[in-house]
């Protein structure tokens, strides 16, 4: 082990002493942690995306020391220690990679997947656990990527379009039933679940595409954001402030944005 890795545990250790810990840290358990665990992820992905590779590392750090917290807390307990979740996660990844740690052969990152959810699979049957394809979906997590994750797994079993043309097709059938909701001036229930469909099949127009659906709306955001900071940019430079301008005058400034950055694109 690493000495700034043994450093980090004892550290962690010295947060949840009894006597002389830190109040805050010694007031958490699994649960309370569980949100922070998620951000980090997330700020993660964030600095990731943007290219930060010193903000990379920095968060990077505070998503590892989620893992020590946890850990700890679970040694406290009798349950595991940090060694064992370094053992477990080991052990799993030479089990899932014959092709690397064994003999197997695959052809191609997609064939690589396809053996990886099999592996898992086998793993859940040997564990007498739900049979269903879908089994071991993790409710905890963000809504799109649990239903990526269904998506796959139906995929895995057949049940999918066979090209994107299907899931172009079933998009706009969502649509109109939306509209249908929107007319008959429904209720919130109705609307929520047609809603929830647009956003079901748009998250399989993503897997099918290959594209990282919370990569792309984090991407939308990011664009979102950016023109709408230019918009009470320029509203600033003649004078005013977004509010002040009706829907139009707001327009035609997003319109100037969009120009702007593709003027400044160097694509």
């Amino acid at each position: 082990m690493s000495v700034e890795l043994q450093r980090l545990l004892g550290i962690m250790r010295a947060l949840r002493d009894p006597d002389t810990g830190c109040p805050w840290d010694l007031e958490q358990d699994f649960r309370s942690l569980a949100p922070y665990a998620i951000e980090e992820a997330y700020e993660v992905a964030d600095a990731a995306e943007r290219g930060d590779f010193a903000d990379l590392k920095d968060e990077l750090g505070d998503l590892l020391l989620q893992v020590v917290f946890h850990a700890q807390l679970a040694q406290e307990r009798g349950l595991f220690a940090f060694d064992d979740v370094a053992a477990a996660i080991n052990d799993k990844m030479v089990r899932r990679h014959p092709h690397v740690f064994g003999d197997a052969q695959v052809a191609d990152a997609d064939a690589q997947t396809t053996a990886w959810e099999e592996h898992k699979r086998r793993e859940r049957e040997a564990a007498g656990d739900d049979a269903s394809a879908l089994a071991g979906i993790a409710r905890g997590l963000p809504e799109w990527q649990r239903a990526t994750k269904l998506q796959k797994r139906a995929a895995g079993a057949g049940f999918d379009w066979p090209d994107v043309e299907g899931v172009f097709a079933k998009l706009q059938e969502e649509i109109g039933e939306v509209r249908t909701e929107f007319a008959k001036g429904r209720g919130h229930d109705a609307l929520e679940d047609e809603i929830g469909d647009i956003l079901f099949v748009c998250v399989n127009l993503a897997r099918h595409a290959k594209v990282d659906f919370g990569a792309a709306l984090r991407r939308a955001n990011a664009k979102f954001e950016r023109r709408f900071r230019a918009m009470e940019r320029l509203a600033a430079d003649g004078g005013q402030t977004l509010p002040q301008l009706g829907l139009t005058a707001q327009e035609a400034l997003w319109q100037l944005a969009k120009h702007e950055e593709a003027a400044n694109d160097p694509l």
